[in-house]
């Protein structure tokens, strides 16, 4: 009998960023990203992100409650979920 945890699903995030492929990150990978990109912004954060103390409740509010991000005039990042299935 097959294990029942080979069909769950496992989410993921298709990543489109400006003059980049496709990709596609996991979580973990997509909250690294989001991290990394905030501490490059240093102090220029967008106000609602201002209110979290650390990068990482940065990017997690970032995350569950928005799919993009303005890099500036002509750049972008946006993040769509998607669910992987496997067969």
């Amino acid at each position: 009998m097959p294990d029942s945890i080979m069909f769950q699903n496992d989410d993921a995030y298709v990543v489109l960023e400006t003059n980049q492929p496709e990709i596609i990150l996991t979580e973990a990978e997509l909250l690294e990203k989001l991290r990394s990109l905030l501490a490059a912004l240093g102090d220029d954060l967008p106000r609602e992100l201002r209110k979290y103390s650390t990068l990482d409740e940065q990017a997690r509010h970032l995350l569950e409650t928005a799919c993009d991000f303005d890099l500036g005039p002509g750049q972008f990042l946006q993040w769509y979920v998607v669910r992987l299935e496997k067969a």
